[in-house]
């Protein structure tokens, strides 16, 4: 377990040691000897560590700045680099993320845009099955009243 990323990320969120372990419900000393290396969390305790943080367990017993360019990344977030677009629109998808969100050849993809946020493109069947989803909860809150 890399101790300096249990400080960076301690230090991103603004915790003081004592803050932190309340939150996890273990002693300050405890922290402070993980953050100087002297000795590491048990599994319980990563656990908990990784879900306050929001990252893998991977990524916080592994990660390192030699490795990576971007910090530690929230679990389930992704960066997979600029794409550029096309005299047409058009626009590739990494490969990595067609992996990680299985798109393949011939999927449909709904492209979403919101002049604030952004754009966002989610496949169509994943959209529609939420779409319904939400209107089965309309008709059964319907049914309630």
């Amino acid at each position: 377990m890399k101790s300096i990323n249990l400080k960076k990320l301690r230090k991103t969120y603004r915790y003081t040691q004592e803050e932190l372990a309340d939150k996890i419900g273990v002693s300050r000393q405890a922290v402070a000897k993980w953050e100087n290396g002297e000795t590491v969390p048990d599994i319980d305790n990563c656990i908990a560590l990784a879900k306050l943080y929001e990252v893998t367990l991977d990524d916080l017993i592994n990660y390192s700045d030699d490795k990576e360019e971007i910090g530690i990344r929230p679990k389930g977030k992704h960066i997979f680099g600029l794409v550029k677009v096309g005299e047409r629109g058009q626009i590739v998808i990494p490969k990595k993320a067609r992996e990680i969100f299985s798109i393949c050849h011939g999927d449909n993809l709904l492209v979403l845009g919101d002049e604030a946020q952004g754009i966002a493109i989610v496949k169509n069947e994943n959209f529609l099955q939420f779409a319904q989803e939400i209107f089965n909860a309309q008709e059964y809150k319907e049914e309630d009243e």
